[in-house]
């Protein structure tokens, strides 16, 4: 199957933030007619550019009159850069923290915020962001991620095992497991798949943390994300983890560094707000030759 619908020659860019990777599309006007499956075709690793998501850097006012998104929250106006997040399957996302990084990055490099701190649109609202530094290549970059909600206690399967966790919402849904006596090695080491949930608890699927008590302010994590698949790291399961790894060490708020496999970043819960910092990296531009796009 071919993608007509997208010019023939689309214009891209490659960036990840902790090696949780996307394809970039350039679309102020919101003016490319994006499909589930024409997302699909260009995250493909294969047969595509290949990447965990893909990000439609659009002003959020051309997305409401495209008839992508319906609405505006609060805090978010026509003018505002709106992340057009979609997985790797082509279905859409609420949030992703290492995409809203690489997002921001994008924008500053575009020279469409000429702040360093400005407000980022999302299906989950409006999420401030810092850009502590940025060139070309790389960015520092901070998102206020909003409040990680602990929603209760849930258990999966995965494979042979069963984990328990903390039902945390961070704009989207995660089961965030600490497993006692859990290390990086053994972690690192365990046979991750499609997990079997419980689906009154999470009617609308959830990414699963596997995460190692907290030791010294660190915890290791390692994530399966809906509609993708196991990833280098997950930016709201990030959060998600540091919620998870502090109750479980009696905590409510404080700091944490997540370890995934893709990196570290940094995650600050405090009160109703949650802070993650980390890298971003713009690894290529090019253009893709649509025609050769299959599904």
């Amino acid at each position: 199957m071919t993608h007509s619908s997208l010019p023939e020659t689309l214009p891209f860019a490659k960036g990840h933030g902790t090696q949780n990777d996307f394809v970039i599309l350039d679309d102020p006007d919101a003016s490319l007619p994006l499909s589930a499956a024409s997302v699909a075709a260009l995250c493909d690793r294969r047969a595509g550019i290949g990447g965990d998501g893909l990000l439609r850097v659009a002003r959020a006012g051309a997305l409401l009159r495209a008839g992508v998104i319906d609405h505006l929250d609060e805090g978010i106006e026509e003018s505002t850069m709106f992340m057009d997040y979609y997985n790797a399957d082509g279905s859409t996302a609420e949030m992703c923290g290492n995409g809203t990084r690489v997002f921001a990055h994008w924008v500053a490099l575009q020279g469409y915020e000429q702040s360093k701190e400005f407000s980022v649109g999302t299906r989950a609202g409006a999420k401030q962001v810092v850009v502590h530094e940025y060139s070309e290549t790389s960015a520092d970059v901070s998102v206020e991620m909003g409040f990680a909600e602990v929603t209760g206690l849930s258990t999966c399967t995965v494979g042979s095992q069963h984990f328990a966790g903390l039902g945390i919402d961070v704009g989207n849904p995660h089961l965030a497991c600490v497993i006692p006596g859990l290390d990086a090695q053994t972690l690192a080491d365990l046979e991750l798949s499609q997990p079997t949930i419980d689906p009154e608890f999470f009617p609308h699927g959830v990414n699963l943390e596997i995460l190692t008590p907290l030791d010294q302010g660190r915890t290791h994590m390692r994530v399966f994300e809906r509609g993708v698949g196991e990833t280098r790291s997950c930016g709201t399961g990030t959060v998600a983890a540091a919620r998870s790894a502090l109750a479980d060490a009696g905590a409510v708020d404080g700091e944490v560094t997540v370890v995934v496999p893709g990196g570290e970043v940094h995650v600050v819960l405090e009160g109703q707000r949650s802070v993650l910092r980390g890298p971003s990296a713009l690894v290529a531009t090019g253009t893709i030759q649509t025609a050769s796009l299959e599904s």
